[in-house]
């Protein structure tokens, strides 16, 4: 599959070193040219580098690992470039306090959707650190990290779904994009728990077996 990533942080990186190492052609683009060039470096294989508007036009997928303060406008330009494509939202709108920066707005998801009306949006990718994303593969006491993805179009989610095992973990349905704000909202919680509690999140939840309450050996 051929993948444009926008973008050349640490996201772009990690994402992108991990489809390389499954068999994809990516090409990185950004801003600074010479930073993509960098990160194509690294990539190894046969990664290229560019524009943005280059990666947007290369890619059958492409990644926005784009701040989110800049995302809409960057997709906004690139709209002729993207139209018609599957275009994975990993972006965090977190600030200051941990607080959610889209309020009570759309979500980071659907303000790219609504940038490029046309471009079949997918969230996924936003939960973890970006050294997760780069563990080959990510594997937690024997379980593989399960990844939640959002999105309104079947092909496109199913092409998620694949980008998701290429990486070693296993999709689950978030439901439509209208349910990414869910996701960047559960990213919020969870870096605050991490960051501020020292929490371990995984303890705030019950197994699966107990989430409608006890059952009916253990009463």
């Amino acid at each position: 599959m051929k993948i444009g990533v926008l973008g050349t942080g640490n996201m772009a990186d990690a994402l992108a070193t991990q489809w390389v190492r499954a068999g994809h052609e990516v090409f990185v683009g950004g801003r600074d040219e010479h930073k993509a060039q960098r990160l194509a470096t690294r990539l190894g294989g046969s990664a290229g580098h560019g524009s943005l508007q280059a990666a947007a036009a290369f890619g059958e997928a492409v990644l926005a690992a784009l701040p989110y303060a800049a995302g809409a406008d960057v997709v906004r330009e690139l709209r002729p470039a993207l139209e018609g494509k599957v275009l994975i939202d990993c972006a965090n709108p977190v600030g200051p306090g941990f607080r959610l920066l889209t309020d009570e707005g759309p979500s980071a998801a659907r303000r790219l959707a609504a940038a490029v009306p046309g471009v079949r949006v997918v969230k996924a990718f936003n939960l973890c650190h970006e050294g997760v994303w780069r563990m080959t593969p990510p594997i937690f006491d024997g379980q593989r990290l399960t990844v939640p993805i959002c999105g309104d179009d079947e092909a496109a989610l199913a092409l998620a779904r694949k980008l998701v095992r290429d990486m070693g973990c296993e999709p689950v349905a978030g439901g439509g994009l209208d349910r990414a704000g869910l996701l960047e909202a559960t990213a919020a919680l969870f870096i605050g728990l991490w960051v501020e509690e020292q929490t371990d999140v995984r303890a705030i939840v019950p197994p699966l077996a107990y989430a409608t309450g006890p059952r009916a050996d253990s009463a």
